[in-house]
């Protein structure tokens, strides 16, 4: 730089110094530190050196999240509710107070396309366990640890331990459920780690694509994940699913079970998970709609064929771990906006019709009737602040069939549970 260009910098910057003090304050632009320059000097290439150090107004700074999600409820659940017996009389109820759910969630974005998610579970209830026996220490784990990349509106990544589902229903946020609890069969084989998919409250590791296409309306995932492995040489799990939205688009990662009368939702969708000689292909359908001035309708309805196949020879098989059968589910629900009140009920249906390999030993008809049952309930919802802090009265029956004295006939009973469950929830 030579003596007269740096005499003029100076002389220009002491010009704006004595100006800014002679004029009155103008409102700062948050994050911005740029010096307007006379436009003499803005031509200069060693003026443009000059200010090089000062901070770009539209730098990326990493944000970060941190909530929680608790579920807490008093219940009285007969003997044999989760799974029938016929040592204890179905007259007898456990009683007791309990935290079902308390999980922290943190999340943040990373870069302009680039996100994370993690989230804790406790891995059984704190209180008394369907087992009638009193759990007051949990250590938590990790449930959910994800990272995502968004490429375009059109195709993101999401890879880690994430949520798996090819219905709705196993991919709806906990806070945002409208019964009291998730289905009994939407993910009825992914939720332990003992399950035949070796699953974690649903969740699974595999990388997910997801993307919106034709305006947003229509939505697809694919993903490839671990599913049952136990020597490390196993196929991949491959999980599909299209959703078309008819009216409004549906962008969250998460699923909502109702939504209080925000927006207007005609959903229908269809998706395939499958490992090895494992299938499952699934349709649902949702309707979330104002009806009327009083409130809103909420209509969730689900259909699954799965089978575990038919072949015994594969150290995959899942013939002897998932007999063929069709799943059937329903909830309906109206939320009514002045009083904040949702009423809702709740149908699910199991009925397993087994081939012979799958039921081994076991009469064919015998083996399907014990595998079968149904659940129906109904509850009141009472939303303090919406999905923020509610109140759930449910009571839910579940209907076995359960083996007489006679041998191969079965008669059905039914078992009932009464919840009074409160939630919390910020993120």
């Amino acid at each position: 730089m030579n003596l007269s260009a740096t005499f003029a910098i100076a002389l220009s910057t002491f010009s704006i110094i004595a100006k800014a003090e002679n004029d009155p304050p103008k409102k700062k632009k948050r994050g911005s530190y740029l010096i307007e320059l006379p436009a003499s000097l803005n031509t200069s290439t060693d003026s443009a050196k000059t200010i090089s150090f000062f901070q770009d107004p539209a730098a990326f700074k990493p944000t970060i999240q941190v909530g929680a999600i608790v579920h807490m409820f008093a219940s009285g659940e007969q003997s044999g509710f989760g799974a029938p017996s016929n040592n204890k009389s179905s007259k007898d109820w456990n009683k007791g107070f309990s935290v079902y759910r308390a999980r922290v969630l943190v999340g943040g974005q990373l870069t302009k396309k680039a996100s994370f998610f993690m989230e804790t579970e406790i891995p059984s209830p704190i209180g008394i366990q369907s087992n009638g026996e009193k759990n007051v220490k949990v250590s938590p784990i990790i449930l959910d640890a994800q990272l995502e990349y968004t490429f375009s509106n059109a195709f993101e990544l999401v890879a880690g331990m994430q949520l798996v589902s090819n219905n709705r229903n196993g991919l709806q946020g906990a806070a945002g459920l409208m019964a009291n609890d998730f289905t009994y069969f939407q993910y009825p084989y992914n939720l332990f780690a003992n399950s035949p998919l070796q699953g974690n409250f649903g969740r699974d590791l595999g990388i997910n694509a997801r993307g919106f296409l034709a305006n947003d309306k229509l939505e697809y995932r694919l993903g490839v994940f671990t599913g049952r492995n136990i020597d490390g040489g196993a196929p991949l799990r491959t999980v599909g699913r299209v959703a078309y939205n008819f009216l409004d688009a549906e962008k969250d990662y998460y699923y909502a079970g109702t939504k209080l009368g925000k927006g207007k939702t005609l959903a229908w969708a269809a998706g395939v998970d499958a490992q090895a000689n494992y299938y499952n292909f699934s349709t649902d359908a949702f309707f979330d709609h104002p009806l009327g001035n009083a409130g809103s309708v909420t209509v969730n309805a689900a259909f699954q064929y799965m089978s575990g196949g038919t072949n015994l020879d594969s150290k995959y098989s899942f013939a002897t771990l998932i007999p063929k059968q069709t799943v059937q589910f329903l909830e309906l629900g109206y939320y009514f906006k002045k009083s904040k009140l949702q009423p809702w009920i709740r149908y699910e249906n199991q009925d397993v019709s087994a081939d012979a390999a799958q039921a081994g030993t076991v009469k064919l008809s015998s083996f399907d009737k014990s595998n079968s049952s149904s659940v129906m309930g109904g509850g009141l919802n009472y939303f303090f602040n919406g999905t923020g802090t509610n109140l759930r009265l449910s009571y839910t029956t579940r209907t076995y069939n359960v083996a007489a004295a006679t041998a191969d006939e079965y008669t059905k009973k039914t078992y009932g549970q009464v919840w009074l469950q409160a939630q919390f929830f910020i993120f």
